[in-house]
C-alpha cells in the first residue's frame, strides 16, 4: 500500500484515526499527534485567584476609604461637572463677554447705591435677598458700613449664580452640582458667618463684654463631644421616645424581622368599618406621624373614629445587608395587610404612605392590581415620588458615579451610616442648618430650643447596603417604576393598573419630593387622583395640624376621564383655602367609607396568630 503524502497525512480527519481502546492514543499505523508548544509561563485565570467578585471588592475597598475623606461624596462626579462647566465656559467667549459686562454693571449699581446711601442713609438697597434668605434682615444690617457688606456680598452671589449657570453645552445635571458646589462656598464666605463683620455679633459682644464667645465655645465644646459619642442633641432628653413622643395608645399586634405592626386603641364608641394603615419611611422613625399629641396624624385619625395600624420599622445593620426592596414589599406592606385582614375581617383597607413608603406602597399596589388583590379601598401618597426624572435637590448626590461611590461605601459597611443622609440633608438647606446655628450656637453664645419635629429628625436610621443599593439604581437611576419596568415576583408592577382612588399630597417648599413630581402620578395612572399641595416642606407641610397659623392648601379632583392639566395650570385652577389639610383629607375618606359605624375590632387576633405582643410604641423604633 502506498504511504499517504503529506499533505494527506495533515490534512486527515482526526476522528478517521485509529485510536486504541484501552488508552485513547493512536496506533503506530498513525502519524504522531503534535506536540503542544512549549509553555514557558502560565498563570490561572483571574477567576482562579480571586473569584468574579474579588477585583471589584479592591476598587470598594479603595472607594470606601476615600468616602472618609471625601465626606461620601464622589470626587470623580464633582470633577466630571467641573470639567465639563471649565471647559465649556473656556470655550463660550460670548458667555465670557457677558459675564464681564454683568460684572461692571454691577459695579456700577453698587457705586450709585454707595453715593446714594452716603447722602440719604433710606435709600433702598440695590438688590435683595433671595426668599427664604434671612441672614440680613435684621436691623443692625440696614446701617453703615454693614449695609455696603451684604450689598456687595448679595451682588457676588448673584453674579456667580449668572457664572454657574446657562453655559452653553454642559449637561443639566453638571450645571446643578456646580451651581450647588458655589453656592456652598459663598455661604461659608458670607459676611453673616464672620464675627468682624456681623453686626448682631459684634453688638452681642459688645453687651456681654465678650461672654457670648466664652458661651459658644462651651457649645461647641457640648456638641463636639456628643457627636464623637453618638449622643443626640442637647434638649433630646424632652423628647423621649415612649414618654413625651409617640404616645398615643396602641399595641404592638404583630412582628417579624423587618417591622412592627401597631394598632391603636379607638377613643370613639363606633369607628369606620375600614382601617387604615400606615406605611412610613423606613429612612426614618415612624413617630414623625405620631410627635406630641398635640401635632399627632395619627392621634388625630383615631380621634375621627377610624381604626389605625401603622408600620415601625427595623434600624438595620451590617447583618441586614441583603435585605432587598422586594423583602421590604414582602415583609413589610404585605405582611402588614395580612395581619389588618386577620384583625379586621372582610373590610378593605385605606392604605397610606409617606415619602419613601408610599413609593413603596404604590409599588406594591401595582402589583397588587396585577393579581386582582382588591383589599385597598383607597391609596393616600404623602410627598411621595413614583415618577423619579425630576426629583429635586437630592439628584446633586444621585448620579451614576455617585451611586457607585455610595454602593462602594455601604459594601464595606453593609449599610448607610444615618450621619451620611443627615448631611446630605444639611447640605441642602445649609443656611438654616448649619450657618445659622453656627452664629446662633457658637458666635451668640445662645441656645434655641429643640422642638419635637427637631428632636425627631436627629433620630435616624439606617439604610441596608442591596435594598438602597436598588433603590438608588432601579428608581433613581432607571425609574423604573414609572416606566413599568420594575419587577415584583417576576412580573412587571404597572401603576397604570391601580383603579383605587388616590388621595396625593405635595408641598410647596419640599426639596425632597418637589410637588411638581409628585404631581406627575397624574400622567402615569388611570384612576380617580385627587391632588392636595399644602404649604410647608417636606416634614412640616405633613405635620400641618389643625389650629396652627398661616396654614393654607390647595385641592382638585381628577377623575379618569379628565383633561390632565399641566401642574402651573393646575396651581392656578385650583383655589387657595386656609387652614389644616387633615380635615380635608378625612372628609376625602369619610367618603370612601362605608356609609355606617361599627363598634370597634378587638386590638390582635390571637386566634389567627397576631396576639398583643407589647405596648406602643415597641421596641424597633428605640433601636440605635
Amino acid at each position: 500500500m502506498a504511504k499517504p503524502t503529506e499533505t494527506e497525512t495533515s490534512t486527515a480527519s482526526p476522528s478517521k484515526l485509529p485510536v486504541a481502546a484501552d488508552t485513547g492514543h493512536a496506533t503506530a499505523a498513525a502519524s504522531p499527534a503534535p506536540k503542544p508548544e512549549l509553555e514557558l509561563f502560565s498563570l490561572p485565570s483571574a477567576e482562579e485567584v480571586v473569584g468574579q467578585e474579588g477585583f471589584k471588592a479592591f476598587d470598594r475597598m479603595r472607594e470606601a476609604l476615600t468616602a472618609q475623606f471625601s465626606g461620601g461624596l464622589s470626587p470623580a462626579a464633582l470633577s466630571l461637572a467641573y470639567y465639563d462647566w471649565a471647559i465649556h465656559l473656556s470655550h463660550a467667549p460670548g458667555k465670557r463677554t457677558e459675564l464681564a459686562y454683568k460684572a461692571v454693571r454691577k459695579g456700577v449699581r453698587f457705586l450709585n447705591y454707595l453715593t446714594a446711601s452716603v447722602v440719604e442713609p433710606s435709600t433702598p438697597p440695590c438688590i435683595a435677598p433671595l426668599p427664604g434668605d434671612n441672614r440680613f434682615t435684621s436691623e443692625a444690617w440696614q446701617h453703615a458700613p454693614f449695609n455696603f457688606i451684604a450689598q456687595a456680598f448679595l451682588l457676588q452671589q448673584q453674579w456667580w449664580h449668572n457664572i454657574t449657570h446657562e453655559v452653553p453645552g454642559v449637561t443639566p445635571h453638571h450645571e446643578d452640582v456646580i451651581s450647588f458646589c458655589a453656592r456652598q462656598i459663598l455661604d461659608v464666605a458670607a459676611p453673616s458667618n464672620n464675627p468682624f463683620t456681623n453686626p448682631e455679633v459684634i453688638n452681642k459682644a459688645l453687651e456681654t463684654g465678650g461672654a457670648n464667645f466664652v458661651e459658644g465655645w462651651w457649645n461647641w465644646l457640648e456638641d463636639t463631644s456628643r457627636t464623637i459619642t453618638g449622643q443626640p442633641p442637647v434638649g433630646s432628653e424632652n423628647f423621649v421616645v415612649g414618654r413625651d413622643v409617640a404616645v398615643t395608645p396602641g399595641k404592638v399586634v404583630y412582628r417579624n424581622h423587618l417591622i412592627e405592626l401597631i394598632q391603636y386603641s379607638p377613643t370613639t364608641e363606633n369607628v369606620h368599618a375600614e382601617p387604615v394603615l400606615i406605611v412610613p419611611a423606613w429612612i426614618m422613625k415612624y413617630y414623625i406621624l405620631d410627635l406630641s399629641p398635640h401635632n399627632s396624624l395619627i392621634r388625630y385619625l383615631v380621634e375621627q373614629g377610624y381604626t389605625v395600624f401603622c408600620i415601625s420599622w427595623r434600624n438595620p445593620n451590617a447583618d441586614d445587608r441583603n435585605l432587598s426592596l422586594n423583602d421590604y414589599g414582602r415583609l413589610g406592606v404585605n405582611a402588614a395587610l395580612d395581619a389588618v385582614a386577620a384583625i379586621v375581617p372582610g373590610r378593605k383597607v385605606h392604605a397610606t404612605g409617606y415619602c419613601l413608603g408610599g413609593t413603596l406602597l404604590a409599588l406594591v399596589a401595582a402589583a397588587m392590581a396585577r393579581t386582582g388583590d382588591g383589599r385597598l379601598a383607597t391609596m393616600t401618597l404623602l410627598a411621595a415620588q413614583t415618577d423619579f426624572t425630576e426629583p429635586g435637590e437630592l439628584a446633586l448626590f444621585i448620579d451614576h458615579s455617585q451611586v457607585h461611590f455610595l454602593e462602594s461605601i455601604m459594601w464595606n459597611r453593609g449599610y448607610l451610616d444615618s450621619s451620611q443622609m443627615a448631611s446630605a440633608f444639611q447640605l441642602l438647606r445649609s443656611n438654616d442648618l448649619i450657618w445659622s446655628r453656627l452664629v446662633r450656637d457658637y458666635m451668640l453664645g445662645e441656645r434655641t430650643s429643640l422642638i419635637d419635629l427637631m428632636a425627631w429628625n436627629a433620630d435616624s436610621t439606617r439604610m441596608p447596603y442591596r435594598m438602597h443599593t436598588e433603590y438608588l439604581k432601579r428608581l433613581y437611576l432607571d425609574n423604573e417604576l414609572a416606566a413599568g419596568r420594575l419587577l415584583v415576583n417576576g412580573q412587571p408592577a404597572a401603576l397604570q393598573n391601580i383603579r383605587t382612588p388616590l388621595f396625593v399630597v405635595g408641598t410647596e417648599r419640599d426639596h425632597v419630593a418637589p410637588w411638581q413630581s409628585v404631581y406627575k402620578i397624574h400622567y402615569i395612572t388611570d384612576t380617580e387622583v385627587t391632588f392636595l399641595l399644602t404649604s410647608g416642606g417636606h416634614n412640616a407641610g405633613i405635620v400641618s395640624e389643625p389650629g396652627k397659623a398661616r396654614r393654607r392648601y390647595r385641592i382638585a379632583r381628577k377623575t379618569a376621564v379628565d383633561t390632565c392639566l399641566s401642574p402651573q395650570e393646575w396651581f392656578a385652577a385650583a383655589a387657595q383655602r386656609q387652614g389644616s389639610w387633615w380635615p380635608a383629607w378625612v372628609e376625602w375618606l369619610d367618603s370612601h367609607s362605608s356609609p355606617e359605624r361599627v363598634a370597634p375590632p378587638a386590638i390582635g387576633a390571637p386566634e389567627h396568630g397576631f396576639p398583643v405582643l407589647e405596648d406602643a410604641p415597641g421596641t424597633y423604633v428605640l433601636q440605635r
